[in-house]
C-alpha cells in the first residue's frame, strides 16, 4: 500500500520536464521583447546576447543536471539539489535568492500575460478613448491563478503543459512562414548587423529573462519517478532546443521588418506570422500563463523546503510554511505568501522593470551556483559522485561570466546583489553554526591547490636559496603551555615573508592514549592560536625523547611546500633546564643544513617600540646577514610597527672604520629601514667584556639578536648562553651560509 503511494505520488517522466523548461524558454521575452531587441542592436547584437546568455544558462544547466544525478533527489527543486549536497547552510544562501528570483518571476509572467490583451487596449483606446492601465487585467488574473493553484495545486500545472506546446509550436510555426512586412533596403541580417552598442546591456538586462526558464522543470523533481535521468536529460535537451529556436527567430525578424518597424510595435511577430493577429497573442497568451503556472508550483515548493529545513530564524514561520496538505503534500500556506509577493510586483506593471530585477536576482544565484560547483568539482571530494559529470572549467566559465554581465548592466545592484547574498549567507552561518557551510568546500580546494603547488614546487628547478632566502621554520617545545613567547616569534617571521610550523612535543611511547592525549592538546594550542591570532601552522609530535623527536622533526617536510630551513628552539632564561638537550642536539640539526635560532625567554615583557638590537662580532660573517634579514622581517609584522632595528658592530679598534663603511654600504645596497644614527661600531678594547656591553647598550631593548657558531659551544657549553640577565628576551643565531642581501 506505501508503495503504491509512493509511485502515485512520483508519477511524472522526462517529457514534463523538458516541456515546463520549453514552454518557459519560449515564453514572454521571445513574444514581446525580441522584436525590440534585434530593432535596437540588430541581428548580430542580439547573437552576442544569446550568445553570453547561454556562457551562464548551459554552465549552470550542467550544474544542476550533474547535482542532480549525485543523491537521490527529493521535493524542493533546486534548493534540494543544492543543500543536499553543499550542506544547508549554502543550500539556504541560494535557495533564498532564487526563491526570490522565482516569486519575482511569477509577477513578470503575469505582467507579460496581460500583454496578450494589447489589441484590445488599442482598441478600446482608439474606439471609445479608454486608456486602462494594465493593471485591470494583471491583478485580477494574479488573483484569479493564485485561488486556481492552492485550490488546485500541481495536478493544473502538468495537464496544461501539453496543450500549451501545441500552441508554442503552432504560432512558432506560422510565425516562420509569414511575409516581411518591410521592403526597405535597411532589411537584412547584414544591414543591421550592430546597432547602438551603447545599450547592448541594458537589453541584454530586459532579455536575459528568457533564457531562465531552462530551469523551470527542475521544481518538479518531488514528483519525478526518476529525477537523475529526467532532470539533465530534459533541462538540457530543452536548453539547446531553446537556443536554436532563439537564433531562427531573431533571423527572421531581421529579414522581415525594419529596425523602425520592429520598435514600432512590441507585437511585431504578429505582423509577420499567418494569422499573426490571432495566433501570437494566443502564443503570447498560453505561454505566459503556462510559465506563470509553472513557476507558481514551482515557488512554493521551493519555500516550503526552505522552512522544512528550519532556514528562517522565527519557528512559528518555519512552522506555517511547512505545513502540507492533500496527497500530494501541497504547500498551501508557502503559496498563499508568494501570491502576495508577486502581487505587490504586479502591482509596478512594467515589464522591462520587472525583467531587469529578476536578471540581477538570477545571475546572482546562477554565478553562486557555478562557483561553488567549480569549488566541488576542483576540490575533489570523494563523496561527490554524480553520474552525470560537468567541468569544472564550464562552471569556473559560468560563474565568471556572471559576474562580468553583472558589474557591466549595474555596479551598483551588482554590489548591492552581492553583498545582500554574502549577509544572508553570514546571517545563517551564525543561526545554525552546526550545518556545513562554504568552509568544508573551501577545505577541499585549498588541499588541491596547495597539493598541485606543492608538486610542483617539488618538480620545479630549485632556485638558488642563498639568493632567494625566505624562512621556513619550524619550532619545537615541550613547554607551550608554561611559554609562548616561541610562538609569538614564529608567528613574527612567518607573517608575511615566510612559513612557520610549531610542534609541540609529547614525552613518551606512541599508544592510543598518547594518541588521544596528543589529539586534546592539538585543539588546545589550536583555539589559543585563534584567540590570540597567530598565523602558524600547528602540530604535535609523540616521541620518547628530545633527540628522537628533532631527528623526526628535521626529516619533516613542511606543510607549506617549501623545504625547512631552519629549527628554533627555546628556553627559560631563568630556568634553562633544557638548554643542555638543546646544545646536544645541534649537530644532528646541522647535519640537516638548518640555520638554528635558540630564543631566551625572559619574564620581562617585550615592548616593541624599543626596537631590535642586532649585535654583530668579527666572527659573524656568515651570522650578520640573517640576523639582518630577520630583523627585517619582523618589524613587518602588525605588533612591531612602531620599532627600529640598531645594529651593533663589536671590532678591534683598527677595524672601526672599514667596519663603519662596510655597515652603511650593506644598509644603503640593501635598501633596508635602517637609519645611519642607528649603527653603531664599538672598539672592543682589553679589558672590555663583550656581555658587558650588550648588558648595558641592549638594556631596554625589546628583543636582542646575538650570532653564535656551534664549534665554540664545544669549549664554553651553555655558559655562552649564560651572562645576559640585564636584557629582556635574546634569540642566538646560527647560520648556515651567507645569506644575500640584494
Amino acid at each position: 500500500m506505501q508503495k503504491n503511494k509512493s509511485q502515485q505520488k512520483n508519477r511524472f517522466g522526462t517529457a514534463p520536464v523538458f516541456f515546463t523548461a520549453i514552454s518557459t524558454i519560449l515564453g514572454a521575452i521571445l513574444f514581446l521583447r525580441f522584436g525590440f531587441a534585434v530593432g535596437t542592436l540588430g541581428f548580430f547584437g542580439v547573437l552576442l546576447i544569446i550568445f553570453l546568455g547561454h556562457l551562464v544558462t548551459i554552465p549552470t544547466a550542467m550544474a544542476i543536471s550533474e547535482i542532480a544525478t549525485n543523491q537521490k533527489v527529493e521535493g524542493g527543486g533546486e534548493y534540494f539539489i543544492i543543500s543536499r549536497s553543499f550542506g544547508l547552510n549554502i543550500g539556504a544562501t541560494i535557495g533564498i535568492a532564487l526563491f526570490m528570483s522565482q516569486a519575482i518571476s511569477v509577477a513578470f509572467y503575469v505582467i507579460a500575460f496581460t500583454e496578450a490583451f494589447h489589441p484590445v487596449f488599442e482598441w478600446l483606446k482608439n474606439s471609445y478613448r479608454i486608456d486602462l492601465p494594465r493593471q485591470v487585467v494583471s491583478i485580477p488574473a494574479m488573483i484569479i491563478l493564485s485561488v486556481l493553484i492552492i485550490l488546485k495545486g500541481s495536478n493544473l500545472g502538468i495537464k496544461t503543459l501539453y496543450a500549451v506546446v501545441i500552441v508554442l509550436f503552432i504560432s512558432l510555426v506560422c510565425f516562420f512562414f509569414g511575409s516581411p512586412i518591410s521592403e526597405e533596403a535597411s532589411v537584412g541580417v547584414f544591414n543591421n548587423a550592430f546597432n547602438d552598442p551603447q545599450k547592448f546591456f541594458v537589453v541584454f538586462a530586459i532579455i536575459f529573462p528568457a533564457f531562465t526558464g531552462m530551469t523551470a522543470g527542475v521544481g518538479l523533481s518531488g514528483d519525478l519517478k526518476n529525477p537523475g535521468k529526467s532532470i539533465p536529460l530534459g533541462t538540457l535537451s530543452a536548453t539547446v532546443v531553446g537556443l536554436l529556436v532563439y537564433i531562427f527567430v531573431i533571423y527572421k525578424l531581421a529579414i522581415s521588418a525594419s529596425p523602425e518597424a520592429l520598435l514600432s510595435d512590441q507585437l511585431s511577430m504578429s505582423k509577420i506570422a499567418l494569422f499573426g493577429w490571432l495566433i501570437i497573442p494566443l502564443g503570447l497568451a498560453a505561454s505566459t500563463i503556462s510559465s506563470a503556472i509553472g513557476s507558481y508550483l514551482v515557488v512554493p515548493r521551493t519555500l516550503q523546503a526552505l522552512s522544512i529545513d528550519r532556514c528562517f530564524p522565527i519557528p512559528f514561520l518555519n512552522k506555517f510554511l511547512a505545513k502540507a496538505e492533500g496527497e500530494q503534500s501541497e504547500p498551501r500556506n508557502a503559496s498563499i505568501v508568494i501570491g502576495i509577493i508577486a502581487l505587490v510586483f504586479v502591482a509596478l506593471g512594467d515589464v522591462d522593470i520587472v525583467a531587469s530585477i529578476i536578471t540581477m536576482f538570477f545571475m546572482v544565484t546562477y554565478g553562486a551556483l557555478c562557483l561553488i560547483s567549480f569549488l566541488y568539482h576542483f576540490g575533489a571530494d570523494p563523496s561527490y559522485r554524480p553520474t552525470f559529470k560537468s567541468r569544472w572549467y564550464l562552471s569556473l566559465l559560468g560563474f565568471l561570466a556572471c559576474l562580468l554581465l553583472m558589474f557591466e548592466i549595474s555596479t551598483p545592484f551588482a554590489l548591492l546583489s552581492i553583498l545582500i547574498i554574502v549577509l544572508i549567507y553570514v546571517f545563517i552561518s551564525k543561526y545554525h553554526k552546526d550545518r556545513q557551510g562554504l568552509a568544508a568546500i573551501l577545505q577541499n580546494f585549498m588541499f588541491q591547490l596547495s597539493r598541485n603547488v606543492f608538486v610542483y614546487l617539488q618538480k620545479s628547478k630549485k632556485a638558488d636559496v642563498r639568493k632567494n632566502w625566505r624562512p621556513s621554520a619550524v619550532c619545537v617545545s615541550k613547554d607551550s603551555f608554561e611559554r609562548d613567547k616561541a610562538i609569538h616569534l614564529l608567528s613574527w617571521i612567518s607573517y608575511r615573508f615566510g612559513f612557520g610550523t610549531y610542534i609541540h612535543l609529547i614525552e613518551g611511547y606512541y599508544s592510543k592514549k598518547s594518541n588521544e592525549n596528543s589529539k586534546k592538546v592539538l585543539e588546545r594550542l589550536i583555539s589559543r592560536s585563534k584567540k590570540i591570532k597567530e598565523n602558524i601552522y600547528i602540530d604535535t609530535i609523540i616521541s620518547p625523547s628530545f633527540t628522537s623527536a628533532v631527528a623526526q622533526i628535521a626529516q619533516l617536510p613542511s606543510p607549506s611546500g617549501m623545504e625547512n630551513n631552519m629549527i628554533i628552539f627555546e628556553y627559560d632564561k631563568n630556568n634553562p633546564s633544557n638548554l643542555d638537550q638543546i646544545i646536544e642536539n645541534l649537530a644532528l640539526v646541522q647535519a640537516g643544513d638548518y640555520d638554528v635560532c635558540i630564543h631566551g625567554s625572559s619574564p620581562r615583557s617585550i615592548i616593541f617600540e624599543n626596537g631590535i638590537h642586532v649585535w654583530l662580532r668579527d666572527w659573524d660573517f656568515e651570522n650578520a646577514n640573517l640576523m639582518i634579514l630577520l630583523s627585517y622581517i619582523l618589524i613587518g609584522h602588525p605588533d612591531w610597527k612602531k620599532a627600529f632595528i640598531k645594529i651593533f658592530s663589536v671590532c678591534k679598534p683598527e677595524e672601526k672604520e672599514r667596519e663603519t663603511e662596510k655597515l652603511n654600504h650593506l644598509i644603503i645596497y640593501g635598501r633596508l629601514p635602517i637609519f645611519g644614527r642607528n649603527i653603531q661600531v664599538i672598539e672592543l678594547n682589553e679589558g672590555i667584556n663583550f656581555k658587558s656591553l650588550v648588558n648595558e647598550y641592549s638594556l631596554e631593548a625589546g628583543l636582542t639578536f646575538i650570532g653564535f657558531q656551534e664549534d665554540m659551544l664545544k669549549h664554553e657549553g651553555k655558559s655562552f648562553f649564560e651572562g645576559y640577565d640585564k636584557i629582556g628576551d635574546v634569540l642566538f643565531v646560527d647560520a648556515k651560509g651567507i645569506k644575500e642581501i640584494k
